[in-house]
């Protein structure tokens, strides 16, 4: 199965069908707000990003990765930075161009797999912005040698994933309050035939857990250097009550 072409298919129908919390554009005063200065985005699901993290945005060229949407790129042009949107549905780049068109907001918009950053020369931005994602890909490594190539020197990626133990449990018996750990990891929905003919029933996203080798070791293979790391929980779901299920980290292109 091409995973790519899938999944780009499945987002396109959460935005047409407003199943995800994710494809919802932020609204006029959120874009206000932070035109002075007052804005708070996520990398996962529900901890803000520290402000700390964040380098002065005043012409900031910047790269929201797999980040469409209509959420964090416009807030990041809102509060100065000179914003490209990378995605790989195209629906969900109309929501950015959506909120961009409503507010008079300049955007580039681009459609595309997240692993091939070809399109864009080598050291072309100062930052990265790459929110929880790269589940929806089976390989990672690529993302972040090509952020990396793509990044000028000193410039700062933040990253989103999920922590991969989260994949180790059946889901649908997490939802009714009861943990079972069957799965082995790294994870993938179309290894196993039964999950992947539910989800693809019902429209939803393929999902890929990835190893922590391949996500922080991924990034220091890539050459970054990790300075910052959080973890945040995902509502909703007996799991968070034993364990963070993503995680965020601050890497630097020295």
């Amino acid at each position: 199965m091409d995973i790519r072409a899938y999944n780009r298919d499945a987002w396109n129908r959460y935005v047409d069908g407003g199943k995800s919390e994710w494809t919802q554009p932020v609204s006029a005063d959120v874009i206000a707000r932070a035109r002075e200065g007052d804005f708070s985005i996520l990398l996962t699901e529900t901890k803000p990003v520290p402000r700390e993290w964040f380098p002065p945005l005043g012409g900031l060229d910047t790269l929201c990765l797999a980040s469409g949407g209509g959420q964090q790129g416009p807030v990041l042009a809102a509060a100065g930075a000179n914003v490209t949107v990378f995605d790989n549905s195209p629906r969900q780049l109309d929501q950015d161009r959506f909120v961009a068109e409503r507010e008079g907001l300049t955007m580039r918009l681009v459609e595309g797999d997240m692993r091939d950053l070809s399109g864009f020369e080598d050291e072309t931005f100062d930052f990265i912005f790459h929110p929880v994602s790269n589940l929806f890909i089976h390989e990672i490594r690529p993302v972040w040698h090509e952020a990396y190539r793509v990044l000028r020197k000193g410039g700062v990626l933040l990253a989103g994933f999920m922590n991969p133990v989260f994949y180790l449990f059946d889901y649908e018996k997490a939802e009714k309050g009861e943990l079972d750990a069957r799965y082995k990891l790294p994870y993938s929905d179309s290894d196993y035939p039964d999950i992947a003919k539910k989800m693809i029933a019902a429209g939803d996203a393929l999902e890929h857990g990835h190893s922590l080798g391949d996500q922080l070791g991924g990034q220091v293979d890539a050459g970054f250097a990790i300075v910052g790391f959080y973890e945040d929980k995902m509502r909703n779901t007996i799991i968070s009550e034993y364990t963070p299920t993503y995680i965020a980290t601050r890497a630097i292109k020295f």
